[in-house]
């Protein structure tokens, strides 16, 4: 017999910052980082399309 799911409920933390890295000696190897990040999100990004793309490809076929 299979099994119904009608709601799902997900909850999540999210974790700000502390302030103490917002300061002037913590700001230079934040900014370095914020440029790598910007390349972790085009890559995040096109594994995401990948996925949806793959996904679509999977639902046309059946």
């Amino acid at each position: 017999m299979p099994i119904e799911i009608r709601e799902l409920t997900i909850k999540v933390t999210v974790d700000q910052p502390s302030p103490q890295a917002q300061q002037p000696g913590g700001g230079a190897p934040a900014a370095g980082g914020g440029a790598a990040a910007g390349g972790d999100k085009d890559s995040v990004l096109a594994q995401c399309v990948e996925q949806i793309l793959d996904i679509m490809k999977n639902k046309r076929e059946r």
